[in-house]
């Protein structure tokens, strides 16, 4: 069987591992340069693992663009996998081969089809989830399911441990998905409809934390938008702090403050009131106009 991976990020990469280490011919790898790389905060750069898949590599910042397709049916592939890819798919690029085109989501669909699920499962505090790979269509993340492999949400996950969970997950269906790709033994499943929810994109700007909302949900953005994702974050004047790792302060401590207001700076680091209790940052960066970030652990630096 002859492939066509298309992506930029971690995800991709245990892709290409897992053709490396498969009976699969993965005949092209479509990525981003690395000029562009500001497009995916998680980008990768793809050159040694496609070294090691035997792949030559093609660069594109347009899924749709014609020349992109013609690099791809060059490449003759039975199957195109597209995985850690943020652009829609058009119609000329899914008829290269027709109902042959798979794709990687990380979240149970039809639960979360659409942008940030990673974020978004934090958010909506999630108990379980699911990677998933799929038969791509003309939906939104609507098509058949190929594989899926559920997992726990932990109590205090964050988006780099959720992250790391589906890179696990997505090399465990890869590798039995191509053998029974290859076997002709796949048999994909319709999504329920009626079961479906929809993420919508987030940016940077939706990092920004509003002190008026509880130490819960404030440490709950904390850790969806944190790293490989630019982090949550507040300014004042003319620094932006951003809050890379938090905990909420249980029970409450008897201060008086507004929200936002900082309370306390020892070792166990800054003590924030919110709108309800007190938020504990255990690790952050300033960013001065002008100058570099300076970051702070555990109260051990400081702006």
């Amino acid at each position: 069987m002859r492939a066509v991976l298309v992506g930029a990020v971690a995800s991709t990469a245990v892709a290409l591992q897992a053709f490396a280490r498969s009976d699969w011919e993965l005949a092209l790898c479509v990525t981003l340069p690395s000029e562009k790389s500001e497009r995916h905060s998680d980008f990768v750069d793809l050159a040694h693992d496609a070294r090691m898949a035997g792949t030559d590599m093609f660069f594109t910042t347009a899924t749709n663009d014609p020349a992109t397709v013609e690099a791809i049916r060059a490449a003759r592939p039975d199957f195109i996998f597209v995985i850690g890819w943020s652009q829609i798919c058009g119609a000329n690029f899914l008829d290269i081969v027709p109902g042959r085109v798979i794709g990687y989501h990380p979240a149970a669909l039809p639960r979360l089809r659409g942008r940030a699920a990673i974020a978004w499962t934090i958010l909506l505090d999630e108990k379980i989830t699911a990677g998933s790979l799929f038969y791509m269509a003309d939906g939104v993340d609507d098509g058949q399911i190929l594989d899926q492999q559920y997992f726990h949400v932990a109590p205090r996950e964050t988006a780099s441990t959720l992250y790391a969970k589906h890179m696990a997950a997505l090399e465990q269906m890869l590798d039995r998905t191509l053998v029974r790709l290859a076997k002709g033994e796949a048999k994909p499943e319709p999504q329920d409809d009626c079961c479906a929810t929809y993420a919508v994109r987030r940016t940077s700007a939706d990092g920004l934390i509003d002190w008026r909302q509880p130490a819960r949900d404030i440490d709950r953005l904390v850790r969806a938008a944190g790293r490989p994702y630019p982090g949550a974050f507040t300014t004042a004047k003319d620094a932006k702090l951003t809050i890379w790792a938090s905990e909420p302060v249980d029970p409450p401590l008897p201060y008086h403050a507004e929200p936002g207001q900082l309370v306390a700076h020892d070792n166990d680091g800054l003590l924030i009131q919110t709108g309800s209790g007190q938020l504990r940052v255990s690790e952050w960066s300033w960013e001065l106009v002008g100058r570099p970030p300076m970051h702070g652990l555990l109260g051990r630096g400081h702006g």
